[in-house]
Order: structure tokens, then C-alpha cells, then sequence
């Protein structure tokens, strides 16, 4: 696998951490000043700084579409298992295939 595409899975792996970060937290605090005052928030924030300078790598060395459209397929895909995982969270059959189509759309933008 090139060096790009597995920084982009990486970078898209720790957005989708902050994600689901900012899904626990803010549902549990609410859309408050003090939320935005707590420690979460700073890991928060510092995770999207790190995950957006792989973003700019990515963005230098691979077309932007391709970029955008592995980001958005690799997204899918962690986001729904974070979801299932931790958050027990469960999607209709329909839904999952639109998963499943996007893991095949990830592998073929991937192929060169």
C-alpha cells in the first residue's frame, strides 16, 4: 500500500476519533461555553491539528477527487464500526449495504 494512501487511512482514522469524541462528550454535556472549556476538548482539538497536517500531505502528493473520495469512503466505514462498537449503535440492512459499497468504492479508488 503506497505511503499517501496509508497516511490518508491514518488521518481519516484519528478524525473519526475525534468524532466520536465529540458524538460522547457533547451529548453528554450539551452545546455549552464550559463544554468548549474542558481538558476533552483540548485532546479534542489537538487530534483534528494533527490529522489535518496528513490531510495536506495527502493533498500534495494524491488528486484531489481521488482524495476526497477515499476520505469520504474510509469515514464510512470507521465511523460505522466505531459506532457498532462502542456505541452499540445499529443501521438498517439498507444501510449496511451502502456501507459494504462503500468499502468497494475505497478499494476501487485505491487501485492505480
Amino acid at each position: 500500500m503506497p505511503k499517501a494512501l496509508l497516511i490518508l487511512v491514518g488521518t481519516q482514522l484519528v478524525y473519526s476519533v475525534s468524532d466520536f469524541m465529540g458524538r460522547i462528550y457533547m451529548h453528554r454535556h450539551g452545546f455549552r461555553m464550559a463544554t468548549f472549556l474542558t481538558f476533552w476538548f483540548f485532546i479534542y482539538l489537538v487530534l483534528r491539528q494533527l490529522a489535518m497536517f496528513g490531510q495536506l500531505y495527502v493533498f500534495a502528493h494524491v488528486e484531489l477527487g481521488r482524495t476526497m473520495a477515499l476520505m469520504g469512503a474510509s469515514s464510512i466505514v470507521i465511523s460505522n464500526i466505531l459506532g457498532l462498537l462502542f456505541l452499540k449503535e445499529m443501521l438498517t440492512p439498507v444501510a449496511y449495504i451502502g456501507v459494504t459499497l462503500a468499502v468497494i468504492s475505497f478499494f476501487v479508488m485505491a487501485a492505480r
